[in-house]
């Protein structure tokens, strides 16, 4: 079962945020863009990567309205001592969510037998419906920048009803306008 279109469940997390402990749950992105974008652990070698890329893009993801939610199954005091001693994370400014109980691993249905969730991005509207998904193995990182385009497109879709983002579709681009007449014509 695809879990694009479904609704995001009830969690209830706590969360380093901006030198703070806080709690998070669904209530929190009512209303609001989001992406949840977990990986496996603190303190590994890829996530590092895929978090400073993110943290980069974090202010423009601000400005579109979203709010970002990186999530492993730490708790939120590993996020907090990561944050502390590593240049990279230390450069975060969204929450860092702690998912012990694998509340929110389980709800997006990301959580490996390990006990570990996979590397994995999930972006909810402000409905509480997520729209875009993308999971990728152990070993490969994501491309924040590639990230920030999709979103884009669906916030484009969202306020556009009737077209359709093509691929490589940057902001700006024509869209197109499903119809019988297209058929085979592209």
């Amino acid at each position: 079962m695809s879990i694009v279109g479904s609704t995001i469940k009830p969690f209830a997390n706590t969360a380093y945020h901006q030198g703070k402990f806080v709690g998070l749950t669904e209530a929190d992105i009512a209303g609001k863009w989001a992406v949840f974008f977990f990986y496996p652990a603190d303190f590994t070698f890829v996530c590092p990567t895929e978090l400073e890329d993110l943290a980069d893009k974090y202010a423009e993801l601000q400005g579109m309205g979203v709010e970002v939610f990186g999530v492993s199954t730490d708790t939120h005091f590993s996020h907090k001592a990561w944050h502390d001693s590593s240049p990279a994370i230390g450069k975060i400014n969204y929450y860092l969510v702690g998912d012990q109980n694998h509340t929110l691993s389980k709800n997006f249905d990301i959580l490996r037998d390990s006990g570990l969730a996979d590397r994995g991005t999930f972006v909810v509207d402000p409905d509480g419906t997520i729209q875009l998904v993308e999971i990728n193995p152990e070993g490969v990182g994501r491309n924040a920048s590639e990230l920030v385009r999709k979103i884009k497109a669906a916030q484009y879709g969202r306020a556009h009803p009737g077209e359709v983002c093509p691929a490589k579709w940057e902001e700006g681009d024509a869209t197109l306008a499903p119809s019988i007449d297209l058929v085979g014509k592209i």
